[in-house]
């Protein structure tokens, strides 16, 4: 009776995907390493949160040149270190949906008793693959559409529109980086936001995200991109 009451008890897991465009146009003015910076601070916030009530994991899919699992979808407070992200080549967005739809379908990762997951989109270009059914797929997969989606358009030559089809929040279906601090200032908010979610009464109620466009900090550089 009692192993049985801990088990139920036993927090569950919120799964946390970042899709991360790491192509060639993200090594100017500072943007990747934002990113590496952001997704570093990232960890050490989820991995010294309480694990009562939900664990937050978080698995890392990168897009430049060619589409990758940077991080297999691991407790946060079990990352130990994670390889900095490296811009190159093209933005085969395609091939990231297709490896974040298997995840978020595989239920040996993320299990029936999971929360609902948060997946982040981040691209400051337009995709250079066929993406279009793969980017579909994803949206209609049943987890994804019970998922909270959102997306961060970097710079000026992103791909709003289809940024904008993927988040959604209703009230604020898409976000906007416009210089390498305010990138850092996102992925505080996602940092915050999230942590506050786990520790909520429901966290399988959609999560929503507290950031305000074009306001910089006192301590954020004004890197322009």
């Amino acid at each position: 009776m009692e192993l049985n009451k801990f088990v139920a008890n036993k927090a569950r897991p919120l799964p946390v995907i970042v899709m991360a465009d790491t192509s060639g146009s993200m090594s100017i003015d500072g943007k990747i390493d934002a990113l590496n910076r952001s997704i570093k601070d990232m960890i050490s916030s989820f991995a010294s949160e309480s694990r009562l009530r939900a664990e937050i994991h978080l698995s890392i899919v990168t897009f430049g040149g060619e589409a990758a699992i940077h991080l297999p979808l691991t407790p946060a407070h079990q990352i130990e270190q994670i390889e900095n992200f490296i811009a190159r080549g093209t933005t085969p967005l395609g091939a990231a949906c297709t490896m974040v739809k298997d995840l978020i379908e595989n239920k040996e990762c993320i299990p029936s008793r999971a929360y609902k997951p948060i997946i982040i989109l981040v691209s400051d270009g337009y995709p250079t693959d066929n993406y279009k059914n793969s980017f579909d797929a994803l949206l209609s997969s049943e987890r994804a559409k019970k998922a909270t989606r959102f997306a961060l358009s970097i710079g000026n030559d992103a791909d709003n529109a289809l940024l904008e089809s993927f988040g959604n929040d209703l009230e604020a279906p898409l976000f906007f980086a416009h210089n390498a601090a305010e990138i850092a200032r996102f992925f505080r908010a996602v940092t915050m936001s999230v942590a506050n979610h786990s520790k909520s009464q429901k966290p399988n109620e959609p999560m929503k995200l507290e950031f305000v466009q074009n306001e910089l900090a006192d301590d954020d550089l004004d890197i322009p991109l």
